[in-house]
């Protein structure tokens, strides 16, 4: 089902078919660099997170696979995250390497901004970047996120941005 159109891109729920990208995306070092995540050690592994990911259920949005319209190719995947114990609802994005600097990651993230800002009125999303990472940081900036101040994590500082609803 698709959640999110934008002029080239769909987004839409992550289902158990979408195991062998979601497996290839994380194995690549240089798209987990900067996540504090690590690969997936199966595809056993990748359908299990997949069963178990309640986020769509429990929220009514989540991590959402991003999708080409011309071809249905699967680039990556795009969207909110909520976390009770801090409160905060977080865009988040990650994308094959390939897909790199062709404003997929602006293009999708912005459309999941609007979304939550007129489907589920969230009053104020965060996005979360290491200083090394450049790119991230940047597609935060062009979707309207303001730097607001950096924390320091197991994984080392993160820069911290934030989004209001302004109605």
């Amino acid at each position: 089902m698709k959640i999110i159109g934008t002029s080239r891109l769909y987004l839409r729920e992550m289902s158990l078919s979408d195991a062998q990208s979601v497996f290839e995306l994380n194995l690549d070092p240089d798209v987990v660099k900067y996540t504090g995540d690590v690969a997936f050690k199966s595809i056993d592994e990748v359908q299990d997170f997949l069963i178990n990911y309640d986020h769509y259920n429990k929220y009514g949005f989540g991590r959402w696979a991003v999708i080409r319209k011309s071809d249905d190719e699967f680039l990556g995947w795009c969207g909110l995250k909520f976390t009770p114990e801090l409160d905060e609802y977080d865009i988040g994005f990650r994308f094959f390497q390939k897909y790199w600097g062709m404003g997929y990651a602006t293009e999708a993230a912005k459309a999941c901004i609007y979304w939550a800002f007129q489907n589920i009125n969230m009053s104020e999303i965060i996005g979360r970047a290491m200083p090394e990472n450049i790119a991230s940081y940047k597609v935060l900036e062009k979707i309207g996120l303001k730097y607001f101040r950096t924390i320091e994590m197991e994984v080392g500082q993160l820069l911290i941005y934030k989004v209001r609803n302004e109605g």
